[in-house]
C-alpha cells in the first residue's frame, strides 16, 4: 500500500502495537508532519516520578509501546534534533535497532552529552522510531577484493589527496 503525500508516494506498513498497562493514557507513536521519517516515541515514565540524567549520565526510558514488526524490516531509534541542539541530549546507541522478531517493550537509552540536568517527564517526546527494510547479506570469503580508488583509506581519507595536492599548489 502507498499513499499519495505532495505528488510523492510514500510507502505504508501495517504495523501491530501493543500499549502497555503503564502508557494507557500516553498517544501513540505519531509521525508529526506529512513526510516525516520517524514516529515520535513518548516517555512512560511514572507521572510523579520524572527521570532525571546529569550531565555525562544516561538513562534507559520506557516508552510503554511493543510492536510486531513486518518480516524484512527492522525499527530504528534514532535521537530527536531539538532535544541535541538544545539540551545536549541524544540516543546513545543511535540508532537502537529493534528487530522483526522483538515483542518486548521499546526502551531508548538516552545519554546527556549537555552541561545541565535533563528532566524526562511523562509524555515527553524523546526519540523517533523509523522503520526500514532490510537486506541479508550472504558472505563469500575471498583472498583479495576488487581495487577502488580509496582502497584501504578510511577515517577521513576520502578528498584527502585532493586537500593535499591543492595546499602543495
Amino acid at each position: 500500500m502507498s499513499i499519495e503525500v505532495h505528488a510523492i508516494a510514500v510507502q505504508v506498513i501495517e504495523v501491530n502495537v501493543m500499549r502497555l498497562s503503564h502508557a494507557a493514557d500516553l498517544p501513540l507513536p505519531a509521525y508529526q508532519s506529512a513526510l516525516a521519517a520517524g514516529l515520535d516515541l513518548a516517555a512512560a515514565v511514572p507521572a510523579g516520578a520524572p527521570v532525571e540524567i546529569p550531565p555525562g549520565g544516561r538513562a534507559l526510558i520506557p516508552t510503554g509501546i511493543a510492536i510486531a514488526l513486518p518480516p524484512g524490516s527492522e525499527g530504528q531509534i534514532r535521537p530527536r534534533s531539538g532535544l541535541a541542539i538544545r539540551h545536549g541530549v541524544t540516543v546513545l546507541n543511535a540508532p537502537g535497532t529493534i528487530d522483526a522478531d522483538y515483542r518486548g517493550e521499546i526502551q531508548v537509552i538516552l545519554v546527556n552529552l549537555g552541561s545541565e540536568v535533563f528532566v524526562i517527564q511523562r509524555g515527553m517526546r524523546i526519540a523517533q522510531l523509523v522503520i526500514a527494510p532490510i537486506q541479508h547479506a550472504t558472505l563469500v570469503q575471498s583472498d583479495n577484493l576488487d581495487r577502488t580508488e580509496r582502497a584501504t583509506g578510511g577515517f577521513g581519507s576520502t578528498g584527502l589527496a585532493t586537500k593535499i595536492a591543492d595546499e602543495r599548489n
